[in-house]
């Protein structure tokens, strides 16, 4: 028998606040200061788009009640890594990782990272080796909170997530208030095109309003380290959604309310150019100061939880074994954390981030479909799984977000086929990396 001591382990020290700023901060990044834009040029009356941004988070909020059952019942690190092995076999969990591992997250890591880096040049000017430079540098930062202690990452997250959310709603209750805004230009209220000609401007919509709800997972990646996890995963999934919904909706009113449907369909710095409506000149710079808090805590959240993935697939003998090692000084996944730095800053010199994320996008919603899926094929699979918190509306609500991840599946297969057919070759090109971790 062996006495030597077992190796340590990651402790639970997230409480529900930390789990709720977690989802937040990595759901609010950039997006919400761009999308508005295109949405408004699409729909083209204000009442579809506060829709397509209600029932975008309805969808986001019915894959977060879905998962978090998987997420109180199986509460490991690695999120849906863990839900796919249980559901599927190892052979779709270890795709899923490889696919997070080598493009979903650590490209969005280095996409986040370069964006960060550009709109500091509104105060600093850099050049194309100095936007990559500080973004790798970005990146590495973050990296060491996240080392040094889960702890002080989730306290980062907690500061980043609350400045974010408090300048949001300053800017929104600034653009009620002040002079500047005008109930015309919220007009047309209505759709003046026939329901038929908008199907197809609507779809669109939704996939880029989708885009800026993504994060609602991240809480899953770390789970093993959440106090009370039958608890509190599921209530920080509900209130993220809850706080994010009424975030967009009202940002959006307030863009629309200052600058009209027309000039905000037209714009290129859409949050920039409502603010300077009622603030000026320096609305512009006060958004950017925004924009910076707002990516430096979504790549914060980044990278807290995706080094979670690769730490799950070397502790099932399927990644380097480094990764799954635990710092014993500070209890973080300090070797996985590593790696993905690694990795998102040799793809931030590379530049090809933004093309990997092209072509991988659609696979999120493979995996995430197939993780909602997992609900109901462990609910006949595992009936004896302790289930502290079950997804409610079960089983409409995790088949709702099914057939909609599906249809958007399609959609993009038959919009973009090169694109989804470079993403499929992505994923399956993991599949001779799981045999060999297998055989080894």
């Amino acid at each position: 028998m062996s006495n030597s001591p077992e190796p340590p382990k990651l402790a639970r020290v997230l409480t529900l606040l930390d789990a709720t700023m977690i989802n937040a901060g990595g759901i609010i990044g950039s997006g919400i200061f761009m999308v508005p834009a295109t949405i408004a040029l699409l729909t083209g009356s204000t009442s579809l788009i506060l829709a397509v941004w209600v029932f975008g988070g309805l969808i986001s909020l019915f894959g977060a009640l879905s998962v978090a059952e998987l997420g109180a019942a199986m509460p490991r690190a690695g999120g849906q890594f863990v839900y796919l092995n249980e559901a599927y076999g190892p052979a779709w969990g270890y795709l899923y990782g490889w696919s997070c591992v080598a493009v979903i997250n650590t490209a969005s890591i280095a996409a986040v990272g370069v964006a960060f880096s550009e709109y500091l040049g509104f105060f600093f000017p850099l050049s194309t080796m100095g936007i990559k430079s500080v973004a790798i540098l970005s990146v590495i930062l973050l990296t060491i909170i996240n080392i040094l202690d889960v702890k002080s990452g989730a306290r980062a997250q907690n500061i980043f997530t609350l400045l974010k959310i408090g300048a949001i709603l300053g800017i929104i209750s600034l653009g009620l208030v002040m002079d500047g805004g005008s109930a015309e230009n919220i007009q047309p209220f209505y759709p003046d095109r026939p329901l038929p000609a908008l199907v197809g401007p609507l779809g669109l919509a939704m996939v880029s309003v989708l885009w800026t709800y993504d994060g609602w997972i991240f809480i899953t990646y770390v789970a093993g380290e959440v106090k009370n996890p039958g608890r509190n995963i599921p209530l920080s999934l509900v209130f993220c959604m809850l706080i994010v919904i009424s975030i967009y909706l009202l940002i959006n009113f307030v863009f629309t309310y200052t600058l009209g449907i027309g000039a905000m369909g037209t714009s290129m710095l859409v949050a920039s150019d409502s603010a300077s409506i009622f603030l000026g000149e320096k609305g512009a710079a006060l958004v950017s100061i925004i924009i910076l808090i707002s990516l430096l805590g979504a790549n914060n959240g980044f990278i807290l939880t995706s080094a979670r993935i690769n730490y799950a697939m070397a502790r099932d003998k399927l990644f380097f074994q480094q990764a799954a090692k635990v710092h014993p000084k500070f209890k973080s996944p300090a070797n996985a954390l590593v790696i993905q730095a690694m990795w998102a800053s040799v793809l931030t010199f590379s530049g090809t981030y933004n093309q990997l994320i092209t072509y991988i996008i659609f696979a999120s919603w493979i995996f995430y479909a197939m993780s909602c899926a997992a609900v109901i094929i462990l609910r006949k699979k595992r009936p004896e799984m302790k289930r502290p918190y079950k997804t409610p509306g079960y089983p409409y609500i995790p088949i709702i977000f099914i057939l909609f991840a599906v249809f958007l599946t399609f959609n993009t297969i038959l919009e973009a086929p090169r694109d989804a057919a470079v993403g499929a070759g992505i994923i399956l090109a993991g599949l001779p990396l799981y045999f060999y971790w297998k055989k080894t």
